[in-house]
Formats: structure tokens, sequence, C-alpha cells
């Protein structure tokens, strides 16, 4: 044998010198297939708690949208009494004829007072305007 060449035993030694790399590459991939395996099964597992979670509000019924808050009358007693009349009335009033109801003196002061007092009751939708100064308690 020339120096070139390899002894029977150098070529085994490589060979298991080999083989333990090989075996120590298998077990780091091993120890990966079990890591991405676990992590794999936590993706999974999540992605069927989604499509539960899914599925049930799904399955909800759909809420009924809350209750608007009920308009509050201002506290002034002259709306009180407005209201009062509204509520006798059978039809819808104009702001002269609420003066009248409320024994007030019909004069254009009394009657723009009560007519701003009928516009700010409305804007609150305690009161609705079917026409042009016509005022009406609004039906359900």
């Amino acid at each position: 044998m020339t120096g070139g060449e390899l002894t029977l035993g150098a070529v085994l030694a490589r060979l298991e010198e080999r083989e333990r790399e090989i075996t120590a590459q298998a077990e780091t991939t091993r120890e990966q297939i079990t890591q991405l395996t676990a992590h794999l099964d936590e993706l999974d597992r999540a992605a069927e708690e989604v499509r539960i979670t899914r599925k049930t509000l799904l399955e909800l019924p759909d809420p009924r949208p809350p209750a608007p808050p009920a308009p509050k009358l201002p506290d002034h007693p002259a709306y009180q009494q407005i209201m009062a009349v509204f509520t006798a009335a059978s039809h819808p009033l104009r702001a002269r004829q609420v003066c009248e109801a409320m024994d007030l003196t019909v004069a254009p002061n009394n009657i723009n007072n009560i007519r701003l007092k009928l516009k700010r009751l409305t804007d609150r939708g305690i009161l609705a305007e079917t026409e042009q100064g016509l005022f009406t308690q609004p039906r359900p």
C-alpha cells in the first residue's frame, strides 16, 4: 500500500465517525420533529377553539337593540302643565290652544313662549310636530 491509500482500519474509523455524525443529526432532527409536532398540536387546538367559538356565536339569537332611553322632561312646571294638556287632548294642538287650555292670556308673548317650549319638547322626542305649528304626542 502506498501513502495515498487508506488502510482498512482508517476506512472503518472514518465510517464510524460518519455514522456518529449521522446519528447525531438524526437525533437533532427527531427533537425538532417532536417540538414541531407539539407546536402543530397547539395550533390545531387553537384553530378548533376558534371554530367552536364562531359556531357558538353564529347560533346565538340576534340581540335586540337596546331600547332608547325615555326622553327627559325639563324640570320647569310649565312643561308639566303642557304635558297634562296633551294627555287630556284627543287631537293635535297649536300653541294658541295650549295657552287657552293652560288658562294663560292669549297674547303674542305667551303664545311664542309656549311655541318655544313645544319646539323644545319636539326636539327631545316628547312631542311630535305633525305639520307646521301643530303638535301632538307621538304614537307608538
